[in-house]
């Protein structure tokens, strides 16, 4: 799913949530730490989305204070964070929504890069409208009746049609496609950014205004902000396969985790620390809410959560 400028931003994670910033394209530059010879060091690849940053932070810290790892970490975006794991510029994704043409080049042909399991978490991308619009207008959660609600949400960059509002272009998003094969009165207008994204969002629940937006779970946002999701055509598969024709609603995606193939066979403890770390969407939710609403550092996020749940991650320690 989910999510480019050109700053790299290297050494302890930075948060972006505030800023929910694309980032640099490592195919072209190297972390200086990234296959450092002979040092106890990961470089892990961290999205600009809070829940990517969560999962970052919990490995980071574990890495660090329990197997005396020094991590890197490197704000990548989607795609060209396939390219820098496939070059050994990164070690690890953690939460990839899934990307099949890179899968295929990389794992399967030039097997540089190797499936380290499912995250734990199931992705959903959808479309949402606040709950308290849903109960107003119950029918406007049926995609065929958008059309009927569009000049609820006609805004001043929506030219004269409702604003289906979506985060970074840089995400997974099938929705100018599903507009347009949907036949619906609609415009695409971005937002730059998931935290521009919430920032637009919590205003107009605030204001109990009406909005229609991208949206994904997990999220932490929908404790705050209670949405219902819009009905679009079933998911079947191969209803995605050509992304001018899409007419589908969003599968639901168990996310995956990837390494470098070289660092899945050398990367000793913290390799075999990177393929068990699996949790709930509970677990990167309560750690999400902490960095981005409760507004505490990754760092401090991550040790909050790892000295009430033992149970659970002394299960990855090799």
């Amino acid at each position: 799913m989910r999510r480019r400028t050109t700053t790299a931003l290297v050494g302890s994670l930075v948060l972006l949530t505030a800023t929910g910033c694309g980032a640099a394209d490592m195919t072209k530059q190297a972390s200086p730490f990234a296959n450092a010879g002979g040092a106890k060091s990961v470089t892990l690849s961290v999205q600009s989305w809070v829940g990517a940053q969560s999962n970052v932070a919990v490995a980071q810290y574990l890495l660090e204070h329990e197997l005396g790892y020094r991590v890197d970490t490197v704000q990548v975006d989607e795609v060209p964070a396939w390219d820098a794991l496939s070059q050994g510029r990164v070690d690890a994704i953690l939460e990839d929504w899934g990307h099949p043409d890179q899968e295929k080049r990389y794992v399967e042909d030039k097997k540089t890069i190797a499936r380290a399991g499912d995250l734990g978490v199931t992705g959903h991308i959808g479309w949402f409208v606040p709950t308290y619009l849903a109960q107003q207008h119950p029918d406007i959660t049926d995609w065929k009746n958008l059309n009927k609600y569009a000049g609820l949400f006609r805004t001043a960059e929506s030219g004269g049609k409702g604003q289906l509002m979506d985060g970074s272009p840089s995400y997974v998003t099938n929705d100018k496609a599903l507009v347009a094969n949907l036949k619906l009165n609609y415009q695409v207008v971005f937002a730059g950014s998931e935290a521009a994204q919430i920032t637009q969002m919590k205003q107009f629940a605030k204001e109990k205004k009406p909005f229609l937006t991208y949206w994904y779970a997990p999220q932490w946002l929908f404790k705050k902000v209670p949405m219902t999701e819009v009905k679009l055509p079933p998911y079947k598969d191969g209803c995605d396969a050509d992304a001018a024709k899409v007419a589908c609603s969003y599968p639901h995606t168990p996310l995956q985790k990837y390494l470098n193939a070289g660092f899945a066979r050398s990367g000793g403890k913290a390799a075999a620390f990177l393929k068990k770390f699996r949790w709930t969407t509970e677990d990167q939710n309560e750690v999400s809410l902490m960095i981005a609403d409760q507004k505490l550092s990754p760092e401090d996020a991550a040790k909050k959560w790892v000295d009430s749940h033992p149970q659970v991650w002394k299960k990855w320690l090799p």
